[in-house]
């Protein structure tokens, strides 16, 4: 059995959605096609289509196997290349998870400069705020601001994720200017709502004492930049990133406020498995981000450092 022969006719099949549509595209008859794949199960000891008479649907353990078997296929030919006449040419897909704000921001920039220099490789990113399943949603790669619990995955730190409080001029003109987190009770608190804990703002005061303010959120929304728009006009008080305002906080449409309190500062992370081989493409666009994020993230440098 070729191991090597039988993957690759399964991707075939998978994107092909048909063992004749396979065999047509390979070139061989749909009775081969037909004997790599039981060739494949039995040796995998597992189902990896859901048969009847119109249709093959991927098993759940089958989709896995087809996100795991193209990414062995597509680091075999990268490592070809590696060694060819290209030396070192990178080229493949790169499938990444990535946030929104942070995503569109930040990232679509770093990408763009990476594939300037890598022009072979193909992106496929996806820009939700949900947690994925690298290994079960086939993705190479995912970028993580939080807290990380323990787990199988590895994460390299990318930049530290300042929070501040802040609001227009005109809004502290016409509500006033809480000096204490306490005072938020009384204004009004626009919330990013894809956090459990969402109606509690945090902080620690100059001697390091723990507040949790309980807030009344006027306005929640599952994005930042939303909730940015919503604040420059007026409508309220934010709990944001920096990296989402600081252009705001640089031309004075939005003031720090509360800066005498600290917020826990997190980071962003570039996470994949420990349990999958990572491949030189991976490895070298984390390489890159890291590099490109180092030190003082760009975002805080614009930062006025004014206390009000």
């Amino acid at each position: 059995m070729d191991r090597f022969e039988n993957m690759n006719t399964f991707i075939r099949v998978v994107e092909a959605g048909s063992i004749s549509g396979a065999a047509d595209r390979l070139s061989i008859a749909k009775s081969a096609v037909s004997r790599r794949l039981k060739e494949l199960e039995g040796h995998l000891g597992v189902e990896l289509f859901h048969r009847t008479t119109r249709k093959m649907n991927l098993t759940d353990t089958g989709r896995a196997f087809y996100h795991q078997s193209v990414r062995i296929i597509e680091d075999t030919l990268e490592a070809e290349l590696s060694t060819s006449q290209a030396h070192g040419t990178l080229k493949g897909s790169l499938k990444i998870a990535l946030p929104s704000s942070f995503g569109l921001m930040h990232m679509g920039p770093a990408i763009n400069e990476f594939l300037q220099s890598n022009p072979l490789i193909e992106f496929d990113l996806d820009f939700n705020d949900r947690e994925v399943d690298l290994m079960q949603e086939g993705f190479d790669l995912a970028i993580r601001i939080a807290k990380l619990p323990d787990s199988s995955l590895i994460a390299r730190r990318l930049a530290p994720i300042k929070t501040i409080i802040c609001a227009s001029p005109d809004y502290l003109k016409q509500k006033g200017l809480p000096k204490h987190p306490a005072e938020l009770v009384n204004h009004q608190c626009l919330v990013y709502n894809l956090i459990s804990d969402y109606e509690y703002w945090s902080f620690a005061d100059s001697d390091g004492k723990d507040i949790k303010t309980k807030i009344h959120p006027y306005l929640k929304a599952s994005t930042g930049e939303f909730l940015k728009e919503a604040s420059v006009t007026g409508l309220g008080i934010i709990q944001v990133p920096t990296f989402i305002i600081y252009k705001e906080i640089e031309n004075g449409t939005l003031i720090p406020i509360l800066q005498n309190f600290e917020i826990e500062t997190i980071n962003a992370y570039a996470i994949y498995p420990q349990t999958r081989h990572l491949s030189q493409r991976v490895r070298a666009f984390v390489d890159f981000l890291i590099n490109r994020f180092k030190g003082t993230p760009y975002w805080d440098s614009y930062l006025k450092q004014t206390i009000i």
